[in-house]
């Protein structure tokens, strides 16, 4: 019987740091596994009016980025938040092999203590390494 330990990994995309502006995350390589699911966590935050914006983005080669369709996050203006993105087709036509997120602070000081995961599931091989 596997457990979870067996079926999924989690790597990081976007470090726990804090931004003052925007940044783009690591490529993650999915390769080996069928879907996954973006997390994001918020601290705190400060600034005037500060909004962060968070959007998976995918790649053939970990290089040339562009956006996925319906991936977003709901926009954060508030401390102590949590939420989630399934993400599935994973290497597919539609999905391709890199995911990173990509974070825009807007507002007057921003400051967000945030990161991001990508938790790799549905492995093809089990345990994942």
């Amino acid at each position: 019987m596997s457990s979870v330990y067996d079926s999924v990994i989690s790597k990081a995309t976007l470090r726990p740091q804090v931004a003052t502006s925007s940044v783009n995350g690591i490529g993650v390589d999915t390769s080996g596994f069928n879907s996954a699911e973006a997390a994001l966590e918020v601290g705190a935050v400060s600034g005037a009016f500060p909004t962060l914006d968070v959007k998976i983005q995918d790649s053939a080669n970990n290089s040339s980025f562009a956006d996925v369709s319906g991936l977003t996050f709901v926009q954060v203006t508030a401390a102590n938040i949590s939420q989630g993105l399934r993400i599935e087709g994973l290497n597919t036509a539609t999905r391709r092999r890199y995911l990173r997120a990509v974070a825009t602070l807007a507002g007057t000081n921003p400051n967000f203590t945030f990161k991001v995961d990508i938790i790799l599931g549905k492995a093809f091989k089990e345990p994942v390494q």
